[in-house]
Protein backbone atom coordinates (compact mmCIF):
# COMPACT_ATOMS: atom_id res chain seq x y z
CA UNK A 1 0.00 0.00 0.00
CA UNK A 2 2.41 2.34 1.02
CA UNK A 3 4.72 1.42 -2.30
CA UNK A 4 1.49 2.09 -4.47
CA UNK A 5 1.32 6.01 -2.64
CA UNK A 6 4.67 6.43 -3.23
CA UNK A 7 4.44 6.04 -6.67
CA UNK A 8 1.35 7.88 -7.08
CA UNK A 9 3.01 10.87 -5.56
CA UNK A 10 6.12 9.92 -7.98
CA UNK A 11 4.10 9.99 -11.02
CA UNK A 12 2.18 13.24 -10.44
CA UNK A 13 5.02 15.15 -9.42
CA UNK A 14 5.89 14.61 -13.30
CA UNK A 15 2.51 16.16 -14.67
CA UNK A 16 1.65 19.61 -15.18
CA UNK A 17 0.39 21.64 -12.02
CA UNK A 18 -2.70 20.74 -11.70
CA UNK A 19 -2.81 16.95 -13.28
CA UNK A 20 -3.27 15.18 -10.26
CA UNK A 21 -6.97 17.08 -9.52
CA UNK A 22 -8.92 13.94 -11.43
CA UNK A 23 -11.69 14.64 -9.65
CA UNK A 24 -12.32 18.31 -9.93
CA UNK A 25 -10.83 19.73 -13.28
CA UNK A 26 -10.01 23.13 -13.36
CA UNK A 27 -12.70 25.34 -14.59
CA UNK A 28 -12.38 26.78 -18.40
CA UNK A 29 -11.62 30.39 -18.19
CA UNK A 30 -14.39 32.93 -19.06
CA UNK A 31 -15.11 33.83 -22.44
CA UNK A 32 -15.18 37.40 -22.34
CA UNK A 33 -17.51 39.50 -25.37
CA UNK A 34 -15.17 41.65 -27.60
CA UNK A 35 -14.89 45.43 -26.23
CA UNK A 36 -16.50 47.13 -29.56
CA UNK A 37 -19.98 44.97 -28.76
CA UNK A 38 -22.29 45.41 -26.28
CA UNK A 39 -25.87 44.60 -25.75
CA UNK A 40 -27.34 48.25 -24.92
CA UNK A 41 -30.60 49.65 -26.31
CA UNK A 42 -33.23 46.68 -26.53
CA UNK A 43 -36.02 48.87 -24.77
CA UNK A 44 -35.29 51.77 -28.03
CA UNK A 45 -38.54 52.31 -29.55
CA UNK A 46 -37.12 51.13 -33.11
CA UNK A 47 -36.45 48.03 -31.97
CA UNK A 48 -39.87 47.04 -30.05
CA UNK A 49 -42.23 49.36 -32.10
CA UNK A 50 -43.88 47.85 -35.64
CA UNK A 51 -42.39 46.24 -38.13
CA UNK A 52 -40.41 48.51 -41.57
CA UNK A 53 -43.65 49.57 -43.55
CA UNK A 54 -46.18 48.50 -40.81
CA UNK A 55 -47.83 45.21 -39.92
CA UNK A 56 -50.70 45.26 -42.36
CA UNK A 57 -48.81 46.06 -45.73
CA UNK A 58 -45.89 43.52 -44.85
CA UNK A 59 -48.69 41.02 -43.89
CA UNK A 60 -50.36 41.40 -47.81
CA UNK A 61 -46.92 41.07 -49.49
CA UNK A 62 -46.45 37.76 -47.38
CA UNK A 63 -49.82 36.21 -47.85
CA UNK A 64 -49.42 37.15 -51.82
CA UNK A 65 -46.31 35.27 -51.54
CA UNK A 66 -48.27 32.29 -49.60
CA UNK A 67 -46.20 32.16 -46.49
CA UNK A 68 -48.55 30.78 -44.33
CA UNK A 69 -48.85 32.89 -40.58
CA UNK A 70 -48.21 30.95 -37.74
CA UNK A 71 -51.09 29.36 -35.56
CA UNK A 72 -52.27 30.63 -32.61
CA UNK A 73 -49.93 30.02 -29.77
CA UNK A 74 -46.95 28.71 -31.96
CA UNK A 75 -44.94 31.83 -31.77
CA UNK A 76 -43.47 31.36 -28.60
CA UNK A 77 -41.90 27.82 -29.21
CA UNK A 78 -40.89 28.45 -32.83
CA UNK A 79 -38.94 31.74 -32.09
CA UNK A 80 -36.79 29.76 -28.93
CA UNK A 81 -36.39 27.36 -31.64
CA UNK A 82 -35.04 30.13 -34.12
CA UNK A 83 -32.92 31.48 -31.99
CA UNK A 84 -31.26 28.72 -30.03
CA UNK A 85 -30.43 27.28 -34.07
CA UNK A 86 -28.83 31.30 -34.87
CA UNK A 87 -26.79 30.89 -31.92
CA UNK A 88 -25.52 27.88 -32.31
CA UNK A 89 -24.32 29.03 -35.64
CA UNK A 90 -22.95 32.73 -34.59
CA UNK A 91 -21.11 31.39 -31.45
CA UNK A 92 -17.77 32.86 -30.60
CA UNK A 93 -17.42 34.94 -33.42
CA UNK A 94 -18.52 38.59 -31.91
CA UNK A 95 -22.38 38.49 -33.11
CA UNK A 96 -25.17 38.64 -30.97
CA UNK A 97 -28.78 37.00 -30.93
CA UNK A 98 -30.62 38.75 -28.47
CA UNK A 99 -34.67 38.60 -27.62
CA UNK A 100 -36.63 41.44 -27.81
CA UNK A 101 -39.93 41.45 -26.92
CA UNK A 102 -41.37 37.97 -28.87
CA UNK A 103 -38.62 39.26 -32.19
CA UNK A 104 -35.08 38.03 -32.01
CA UNK A 105 -32.12 40.74 -32.94
CA UNK A 106 -29.10 39.28 -34.80
CA UNK A 107 -26.71 42.68 -33.83
CA UNK A 108 -23.47 42.33 -36.14
CA UNK A 109 -20.52 45.03 -35.91
CA UNK A 110 -20.81 47.06 -39.09
CA UNK A 111 -16.50 46.59 -39.01
CA UNK A 112 -17.57 42.88 -39.29
CA UNK A 113 -19.66 43.21 -42.66
CA UNK A 114 -18.19 46.60 -44.22
CA UNK A 115 -15.41 48.55 -45.01
CA UNK A 116 -15.18 52.04 -43.70
CA UNK A 117 -17.44 53.87 -45.51
CA UNK A 118 -18.50 51.60 -47.91
CA UNK A 119 -22.00 49.81 -48.64
CA UNK A 120 -20.45 46.55 -50.38
CA UNK A 121 -20.36 43.20 -47.84
CA UNK A 122 -17.34 42.26 -47.29
CA UNK A 123 -16.14 38.89 -48.82
CA UNK A 124 -14.71 37.26 -45.90
CA UNK A 125 -18.37 37.57 -44.04
CA UNK A 126 -20.11 35.31 -46.80
CA UNK A 127 -19.66 32.22 -44.81
CA UNK A 128 -21.36 34.10 -41.58
CA UNK A 129 -24.25 35.69 -43.33
CA UNK A 130 -24.79 32.85 -45.85
CA UNK A 131 -25.32 30.79 -42.48
CA UNK A 132 -27.54 33.25 -41.21
CA UNK A 133 -29.65 32.94 -44.50
CA UNK A 134 -29.85 29.79 -44.58
CA UNK A 135 -31.57 29.24 -41.34
CA UNK A 136 -34.03 32.70 -41.81
CA UNK A 137 -34.94 31.01 -45.50
CA UNK A 138 -36.06 27.70 -43.89
CA UNK A 139 -37.64 29.60 -40.70
CA UNK A 140 -40.51 31.76 -43.05
CA UNK A 141 -42.98 32.03 -40.93
CA UNK A 142 -41.14 35.57 -40.01
CA UNK A 143 -40.89 39.55 -41.19
CA UNK A 144 -36.99 40.10 -41.67
CA UNK A 145 -36.46 43.71 -40.88
CA UNK A 146 -32.78 44.84 -41.79
CA UNK A 147 -31.47 47.90 -40.00
CA UNK A 148 -28.27 49.87 -40.56
CA UNK A 149 -26.82 52.52 -37.95
CA UNK A 150 -23.63 54.59 -38.06
CA UNK A 151 -21.66 56.27 -35.12
CA UNK A 152 -21.40 60.02 -35.18
CA UNK A 153 -18.34 60.43 -37.04
CA UNK A 154 -19.17 62.42 -40.41
CA UNK A 155 -21.82 64.76 -41.43
CA UNK A 156 -25.24 63.42 -40.37
CA UNK A 157 -26.56 63.37 -44.12
CA UNK A 158 -23.57 61.15 -45.18
CA UNK A 159 -24.04 59.26 -42.57
CA UNK A 160 -27.56 58.60 -43.00
CA UNK A 161 -27.30 57.75 -46.69
CA UNK A 162 -24.39 54.96 -45.46
CA UNK A 163 -26.64 53.22 -43.41
CA UNK A 164 -29.59 53.47 -45.97
CA UNK A 165 -26.99 51.71 -48.67
CA UNK A 166 -25.60 49.58 -46.14
CA UNK A 167 -29.24 48.05 -44.61
CA UNK A 168 -30.30 47.25 -48.43
CA UNK A 169 -27.17 45.40 -49.69
CA UNK A 170 -27.78 43.06 -46.91
CA UNK A 171 -31.29 42.76 -47.49
CA UNK A 172 -30.31 42.10 -51.07
CA UNK A 173 -27.71 39.54 -49.77
CA UNK A 174 -30.36 37.58 -48.19
CA UNK A 175 -32.61 37.82 -50.69
CA UNK A 176 -30.11 36.40 -53.08
CA UNK A 177 -29.21 33.84 -50.97
CA UNK A 178 -32.98 32.27 -50.78
CA UNK A 179 -35.14 34.65 -48.30
CA UNK A 180 -38.69 35.64 -50.11
CA UNK A 181 -38.10 39.18 -50.75
CA UNK A 182 -41.49 39.18 -49.90
CA UNK A 183 -40.79 39.09 -46.06
CA UNK A 184 -37.41 41.67 -45.60
CA UNK A 185 -37.49 45.20 -45.50
CA UNK A 186 -34.69 47.59 -44.70
CA UNK A 187 -33.79 50.84 -43.33
CA UNK A 188 -31.10 53.09 -42.13
CA UNK A 189 -31.14 54.81 -39.18
CA UNK A 190 -27.84 56.89 -39.60
CA UNK A 191 -26.41 58.18 -36.60
CA UNK A 192 -29.99 58.95 -34.73
CA UNK A 193 -30.49 55.62 -32.84
CA UNK A 194 -27.21 55.18 -30.94
CA UNK A 195 -26.34 52.42 -28.42
CA UNK A 196 -24.15 55.03 -26.43
CA UNK A 197 -25.72 58.60 -26.61
CA UNK A 198 -22.18 59.96 -27.04
CA UNK A 199 -19.50 57.82 -28.82
CA UNK A 200 -16.51 59.41 -27.62
CA UNK A 201 -14.23 56.31 -27.25
CA UNK A 202 -13.43 54.28 -30.11
CA UNK A 203 -15.59 51.24 -27.99
CA UNK A 204 -18.01 53.29 -28.03
CA UNK A 205 -18.47 54.17 -31.33
CA UNK A 206 -17.46 50.68 -32.70
CA UNK A 207 -20.55 49.87 -30.60
CA UNK A 208 -22.99 51.95 -32.43
CA UNK A 209 -21.76 51.31 -35.70
CA UNK A 210 -23.86 48.21 -36.51
CA UNK A 211 -25.99 45.55 -38.53
CA UNK A 212 -29.29 44.61 -37.17
CA UNK A 213 -31.53 41.86 -38.47
CA UNK A 214 -34.56 41.30 -36.73
CA UNK A 215 -36.88 38.51 -37.04
CA UNK A 216 -40.86 39.05 -35.90
CA UNK A 217 -43.36 36.05 -36.01
CA UNK A 218 -45.57 36.39 -38.44
CA UNK A 219 -49.33 35.53 -37.04
CA UNK A 220 -52.38 34.83 -38.96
Amino acid sequence: MRLCRTLLVAGCSLLPLGGCNLLSPAPPPPVIPPAAFVALGLGAPYLSGDVIGGRKARAAKMKAAKIRPLGPGAAPAYMASLQAELKRQTAGIGLDVLSVGDSIVVRIPAAFTFDAGSAAVKPQTDATLLEIARTVKTRDQTYVDVLAHTDTTGPAPANQALSDKRAAAVATYLAGHGVARARIASKGYGESAPLYPVDTSETERAANRRIEIRLVPYRG
